[in-house]
């Protein structure tokens, strides 16, 4: 089942959580750790003005029953176990500090994703939360030393991206930040293009995955399948490209991305 990730702010918010029981408290640990303002009567939120409610019923019906008044009421519903019922699911949550990493399975094995973050969890340093910080902090310099968000972006890319000075899994990141912006320059505006062997997005090499993740234009030639152009920043301008043509001239970064072989598909 696809979904739209989204991170939902309920800091001093009503949230309804209904039932009794592991999963119920379970929910209420989830909520409370976000801040939330936790009602259990479901007159009572709605009154309140609650967007989100949980419901853990240990009977189906009034799990079922309880799912319909939430929804009617303009409620997103999450019902325990039973995805179905529900509006949006809870992902397994990995923090560190400010950074959170979420991870979903659309509702199919919430061991799945408890094993994901697991790994994800011995992976990711413990310094991350204090580099988001630092660059939280960082933001009006940032401005400043790069006017254009297209050249700060690139910059930020170039900085965050494997042994770069802000790698985000080097431990040291976060201490590196002054040092770096005190020196950081703007990258030139370029074109580069990437041939695909396959038209399997997998197939594509690192340094190709990464210049579609930074490019501000994508120009493509209509045979490229929606796969590869899925791996581009969803915010990138899409230019369309007879096949062999060349891309107009544009600011920043541009990728062109041509057909890969007949064969491949």
């Amino acid at each position: 089942m696809r979904s739209l990730p989204l991170f939902h702010r309920v800091a001093g918010q009503p949230v309804i959580v209904l039932g009794q029981g592991e999963a119920a408290e379970a929910k209420r640990r989830l909520v409370a750790h976000a801040g939330a303002d936790l009602v259990d009567d479901l007159q009572a939120g709605i009154d309140r003005g609650a967007r989100l409610a949980f419901i853990a019923h240990a009977d189906a019906a009034a799990c079922e029953a309880d799912a319909i008044r939430c929804r009617t009421s303009g409620l997103l519903v999450n019902v325990v176990d039973r995805p179905e019922l529900c509006d949006f699911t809870t992902p397994a949550i990995l923090e560190r500090g400010p950074v959170q990493l979420a991870i979903g399975t659309g509702g199919a094995s919430a061991g799945l994703a408890k094993a994901l973050r697991l790994r994800l969890e011995a992976l990711l340093p413990p310094g991350l939360g204090a580099l988001a910080t630092a660059l939280q902090s960082a933001r009006a310099a940032l401005r400043t030393r790069f006017p254009d968000p297209g050249q700060r972006r690139r910059a930020l890319d170039a900085a965050l991206a494997p042994h770069g000075p802000l790698d985000p899994l080097d431990p040291r990141a976060a201490q590196n930040l002054p040092a770096w912006l005190a020196t950081a320059a703007a990258t030139p505006d370029a074109v580069h293009e990437i041939h695909p062997r396959t038209a399997d997005p997998d197939d594509l090499t690192l340094a190709e995955a990464r210049l579609l993740g930074s490019a501000d234009t994508l120009a493509h030639e209509p045979a490229v399948p929606p796969a590869l152009l899925a791996r581009a920043r969803a915010d990138a301008a899409r230019l369309a490209l007879a096949p062999g043509a060349a891309p107009p001239a544009r600011p920043g970064l541009t990728v062109v991305l041509r057909s890969p072989p007949i064969t491949a598909f």
